[in-house]
C-alpha cells in the first residue's frame, strides 16, 4: 500500500485523460480529486485545499489561466503543473507569469506527469534543515518557507521561492539557464530556457531595488549582496 502523498486536484474536461491521471497518481498514493470546469476547480481549490493542482488551462465556464490568476489574487500558492494541447511559448510563458510552477504540453505520459507533481511537492516541502540565509536587504527561512525584504514579507509561488533559494546557497556563482532548470525542477527538459528568464523577471518584480539578481551576460545569472 503506498504511503499518502496528499491530495491533487485535476482540473481537466476530458474525461478519458482525467481517468488515466487519476489511475496514475492514485497508484502512487495521491488522493485525487476531479473537477471539468473551471468555475467548479475554482471552488475546489479554495474548500479542499489540495497539496497540488494539475491544471488544464482550456477549460469550459472559466480557462486554467483565470483559474491561476484568482488564486494567487487570493494569497493561494499551492503549486500548479499547467496542462495544455498547445505547445505555444507565449501560452507556456503566460501561466510561468501567473504563478504556475510547471508546464506540460499534450500528449504526454501519466508516468511523466507523476513523476512532475512528486518533484514539484519536493520542492515545495524544500530542505527541512537548511538555516536562515541572508543577503542584502533579504531574509530567507528556508524551513518556514518565507521571505522577507527589510521587514516586510514577500509572498512567492513555490518555484520562484526555490530559485531564490538555490541562487542565495551559492552566492557569486553563475548558473547557466540549464544549469538552473536541473538544479530548481530537477530536469533540463525545457525546449525553451526563456522559462528561467520568466521567473527571474518575475522575482525581480517582487523584489524590486532589493533584488540581488544579476544577469551574466552570454552565461546566466548569479546572485551578489546589494547591501543595506
Amino acid at each position: 500500500m503506498p504511503e499518502n502523498r496528499g491530495l491533487v486536484l485535476i482540473a481537466e474536461d476530458e474525461r478519458h485523460i482525467a481517468d488515466l491521471q487519476r489511475r496514475y497518481l492514485s497508484r502512487e498514493g495521491f488522493g485525487v480529486h476531479v473537477e471539468s470546469d473551471g468555475a467548479a476547480a475554482l471552488a475546489a481549490a479554495r474548500r479542499i485545499r489540495p497539496a497540488a493542482i494539475v491544471l488544464d488551462i482550456a477549460l469550459p465556464r472559466m480557462d486554467g489561466m483565470e483559474v491561476c490568476r484568482r488564486l494567487r489574487a487570493e494569497g493561494d500558492w499551492t503549486p500548479i503543473v499547467f496542462v495544455t494541447a498547445r505547445d505555444e511559448v507565449t501560452d507556456r510563458i503566460l501561466g510561468l507569469e501567473l504563478g504556475g510552477d510547471d508546464y506540460l504540453a499534450k500528449p504526454f505520459s501519466p508516468q511523466e506527469l507523476v513523476a512532475r507533481v512528486k518533484s514539484l511537492l519536493r520542492r515545495a516541502a524544500g530542505p527541512q534543515q537548511d538555516p536562515v540565509r541572508r543577503l542584502g536587504r533579504l531574509t530567507l527561512d528556508a524551513g518556514r518557507r518565507t521571505l522577507r525584504v527589510d521587514d516586510g514579507p514577500v509572498e512567492l509561488t513555490t518555484t520562484e521561492f526555490n530559485l531564490l533559494a538555490f541562487l542565495m546557497r551559492h552566492p557569486g556563482q553563475v548558473f547557466t539557464r540549464e544549469q538552473l532548470l536541473a538544479q530548481v525542477w530537477g530536469y533540463a527538459d525545457y525546449r525553451d530556457t526563456r522559462v528561467m528568464d520568466v521567473y527571474v523577471s518575475q522575482l525581480r518584480a517582487k523584489l524590486g531595488d532589493a533584488s540581488p539578481i544579476r544577469t551574466v551576460r552570454g552565461v546566466g545569472y548569479s546572485v551578489a549582496d546589494t547591501g543595506r
